[in-house]
């Protein structure tokens, strides 16, 4: 007779009854642990006479906070259909908010930033809003076409002059490609790296919600056509509409050729031109140098000479910042292991959910915060061009990490519907053999030996 199992108590039992993957539960509470000690070391630029570093550790803490009651609210959200409900609006918030930005409606300038939005006092990175929102309005269009479900479109073709509505590859364009072309096109004019970065996590998110590949390589290579188009007009007429070019062009010539160096020889060093350009190379520049003197086990906590000549270490160059206070070793490695098995974890997640929006939007979300995490990565170690990516969950940027924190509330939630689902499943499945069958086939095993000897 099998002994019942000991029962666990204090702590133990606590994490014993936590639902959902625990695997991706320890990588959210490692990288916001994280996120606490590098955002306060690393902010010595922002400390002012009325704001201290406690201050600004305070505040810190009060994100944190609110981070964990938006993952804990969509831990306990009970059905996924609330999720795929809201998923819904993830195109109309990107474009409204999109638009604002372009037409600068209620734009946050405070440290210079034009790409913020002000809301209830916080200012709120709209690029890393649309990001996660996207991937999960797309999860919901993936699953509309599995499952043909495009409610407005399909009413709609029921009139005669409408009927064109009803083939699959007009409700896709509709649904699914014109969407992320239009986002694409507004993004754009104010960062072509987000463009970038959001334009990869999208495509991957539609295929691996079974958008027909051919169909989308076609579609793909339209919108590269219309981008190279953009760039010969652009050089033909100097349009400056189209003047972010010129930045990409800039920033790609500066990584390949150092031509940034070269120009700030030529400056007079009295002028504001020269002093902008000089914040610029200290950026690039000190974070490799960063890096270099971290070395392998880094000067230690607290150390750091470079928080207080390179701009916005505390965001778009925190992976440097972590090297050269813990090295290679205790910052570098085990930052990138937790990414990458986020990644691997979002996998075996997706691979237990049943229908296409919880597949999708797990992958979505699973690639888009590993993916961003390994490009600003190769930012920080020369291999990408220098364009304004933070780390995910750890970089200081308050929108940008509640935005983050929601995307592992749902990771979460769903990794616990999975998984209930796999344990009925289990559950209900039939053994393959019940006791007694297995008992009476040992007594003839027995019997047939009794007779051979």
């Amino acid at each position: 007779m099998a002994t019942a199992r000991t029962k666990k108590k204090g702590i133990w039992s606590w994490i014993d009854n936590i639902q959902g993957d625990k695997v991706i539960w320890m990588i959210a509470i490692l990288l916001i642990l994280f996120s606490c000690i590098t955002v306060f070391s690393s902010t010595s630029a922002l400390v002012k006479e009325d704001v201290s570093r406690l201050d600004i550790f305070a505040e810190q803490m009060q994100v944190v906070c609110i981070g964990l009651a938006a993952i804990f609210v969509c831990y306990f959200i009970p059905r996924i259909w609330i999720f795929r409900f809201f998923s819904q609006l993830g195109f109309l918030v990107s474009f409204v908010m999109l638009m604002m930005l372009v037409l600068k409606i209620g734009v946050d300038t405070r440290n210079g930033a034009t790409r913020a939005l002000s809301v209830g006092g916080l200012q709120l990175n709209v690029y890393e809003v649309v990001k996660v929102a996207m991937v999960m309005y797309l999860s919901w269009a993936s699953n509309a076409n599995a499952t043909k479900s495009f409610t407005i479109a399909n009413k709609l073709s029921g009139f005669k002059n409408f009927k064109w509505l009803k083939k699959p590859f007009v409700q896709r364009l509709i649904y699914i490609y014109a969407p992320i072309l239009i986002v694409m096109g507004l993004e754009i004019d104010g960062s072509f790296s987000s463009t970038a970065i959001i334009a990869i996590v999208m495509v991957m998110t539609v295929l691996l919600g079974g958008v027909p590949f051919k169909e989308f390589f076609m579609v793909g290579l339209a919108a590269l056509a219309a981008l190279i188009l953009g760039y010969g007009v652009y050089k033909a007429t100097g349009w400056k509409l189209l003047s972010r070019y010129e930045t990409v062009e800039n920033r790609i010539d500066e990584w390949l050729n150092g031509s940034k160096k070269k120009t700030l020889k030529e400056m007079n060093p009295n002028t504001a031109e020269y002093e902008k350009a000089r914040d610029g190379l200290l950026q690039t520049e000190g974070a490799m140098m960063a890096i270099k003197e971290g070395g392998f086990f880094g000067k230690g906590p607290g150390r750091s000479t470079y928080k207080y000549t390179v701009p916005l270490i505390f965001s778009d160059y925190m992976f440097s910042f972590i090297i050269e206070e813990y090295g290679i070793l205790f910052g570098a490695i085990p930052l990138l292991i937790l990414y990458l098995s986020l990644l691997a974890r979002g996998s075996i997640i997706v691979r237990n959910c049943d229908n296409v929006f919880a597949k999708t939007s797990v992958g979505g979300l699973c690639l888009l915060i590993s993916f961003q995490a390994v490009v600003h990565m190769m930012i920080n170690v020369g291999l990408l061009p220098s364009t304004g990516q933070t780390l995910p969950m750890i970089s200081e940027g308050k929108g940008s990490f509640l935005m983050f924190c929601l995307a592992f509330g749902i990771i979460l939630s769903i990794s616990k519907m999975a998984k209930k689902k796999v344990e009925m499943e289990a559950e209900k499945a039939a053994p393959l053999m019940v006791r007694d069958e297995v008992k009476e086939s040992l007594n003839d095993l027995d019997a047939l030996d009794s007779i051979d000897s």
